[in-house]
């Protein structure tokens, strides 16, 4: 699995890479002493694991474990600091673990080993659905870029539906609300949907959507979604969920609320 080590003093930063790299759970770590590469680092490839010193100029450790999340939901995080009364504040954002410095070999392949327990043995998901605050979807942990819109839109939509088929004209009446469903606009949907089916095959993914006899619908099986995880009873995404759900998209807001009744 993949880890990243962010620590602003590189002596610590040294020790900290030197002792992950003895641990077999991980098979890569990239190290940083500032919160900005660390962040660049994760959106172009994803970990699963970051160890972060807490009291960091410019953005701490806390602000960056957030930060990483927003990227990665599932990401797990073990601070390390010398100071225990960040402790609290830590585990405000469920953090997986937390290590007083110095750290010894044997406290951090104990933090780890519970910070990764039931981690997925994947290195990442192949497709990846991130509904949490703004919709992206990813492939092998890059954002896809949509020619539209309105076909990212179709594409968040399909996803909400959680597996439903749904029609054509369903679909108009949510995403355009009240303008009228006539043939000028019949055609501009079926914009719409070409340029979405084109984006999926520029990307090899055309498999998460069905188009059969006018009715749509994403194929759960054939990605990952954290909202689906919520659903499922998965923890993890339980705990990443922070009340913004398809933020960009006002038909989100029954799901969101639906949401916010669950957790409670």
């Amino acid at each position: 699995m993949k880890a990243i080590c962010v620590d602003d003093e590189p002596l610590v930063l040294q020790l900290t890479v030197e002792l992950c790299g003895k641990l077999p759970l991980l098979d890569e770590i990239r190290s940083f002493t500032r919160a900005k590469d660390a962040i660049e680092s994760v959106k172009a490839e994803p970990a699963q694991l970051a160890l972060l010193d807490v009291d960091m100029p410019g953005t701490n450790g806390i602000e960056l474990a957030m930060a990483l999340k927003e990227i990665c939901p599932d990401i797990r995080i073990i601070f390390i600091t010398g100071y225990p009364e960040y402790a609290v504040e830590a585990f405000a954002i469920h953090a997986s673990g937390y290590l007083l410095k110095p750290i010894s070999q044997a406290q951090l392949e104990k933090e780890v080993e519970h910070a990764l327990a039931g981690v997925r043995t994947k290195t990442a998901d192949h497709i990846f659905a991130r509904t949490f605050g703004n919709f992206d979807l990813f492939v092998d942990g890059k954002a896809v870029s949509f020619e539209r819109t309105r076909s990212r839109e179709l594409m968040a939509y399909l996803i909400d539906r959680q597996g439903a088929q749904v029609s054509r004209k369903t679909i108009f009446s949510t995403m355009w609300e009240d303008a009228m469903y006539d043939r000028s606009m019949q055609k501009q949907l079926d914009v719409v949907i070409r340029s979405l089916k084109s984006t999926l095959d520029g990307y090899g993914i055309s498999e998460i959507v069905e188009m059969q006899n006018g009715m749509l619908r994403a194929v759960p099986e054939k990605f990952e979604c954290d909202l689906y995880r919520f659903f499922a009873g998965d923890v993890d995404a339980i705990n990443s969920f922070r009340g913004e759900y398809m933020s960009d998209y006002s038909w989100a807001n029954i799901t969101e609320a639906y949401m916010d009744r669950f957790r409670k």
